[in-house]
């Protein structure tokens, strides 16, 4: 049977995962993704967890995908470009697509407790610009993680 509902004891129970980001040692939290409960594979829907003195991810930027942060509990500075600001319990985050990099670091004593929800696009790239470094991922293809500096631009196949 397929499900519809999760309900709020199903998701107290539900451990979720330890995720820790692969170009950042110090990017970690424990996700639990309602939406792959459900079935979802339009949008990412997940409660994160991120403990006092880590960060959510590395620092970046999806040019596809547009993401959203719900903080539900606990203090952190969200990095937005070069703007670094406090975000509570209440405070919401848009991240557009080819807007600016981002990251939020748990900056207070309690678990950081937020929803997170983002597109699951079947092709993005996305950059890290603190390591020179940016990925394209495409449906049913392995990941390319490549540096900046070595990108051609070739002119090849352009239309006239």
């Amino acid at each position: 049977m397929e499900k519809y509902i999760v309900t709020r004891e199903e998701i107290d129970d539900f451990e979720g995962i330890e995720k820790r980001h692969f170009l950042n040692d110090n990017a970690r939290r424990r996700n639990k993704s309602l939406g792959d409960l459900t079935g979802l594979t339009g949008i990412g829907f997940h409660l994160i967890e991120i403990q006092p003195g880590h960060e959510s991810t590395e620092f970046h930027v999806h040019y596809h995908e547009e993401e959203c942060v719900y903080v539900l509990e606990g203090e952190a500075q969200a990095t937005i470009g070069d703007v670094v600001q406090s975000v509570r319990a209440g405070d919401f985050i848009g991240y557009r697509a080819g807007g600016e990099p981002h990251k939020l670091e748990n900056t207070g004593d309690q678990v950081l407790k937020c929803i997170v929800v983002g597109q699951r696009l079947e092709h993005d790239v996305a950059d890290y610009p603190q390591q020179n470094k940016r990925i394209f991922r495409n449906k049913d293809m392995t990941w390319n993680l490549v540096n900046l500096d070595d990108i051609e631009e070739p002119a090849a196949g352009r239309k006239i």
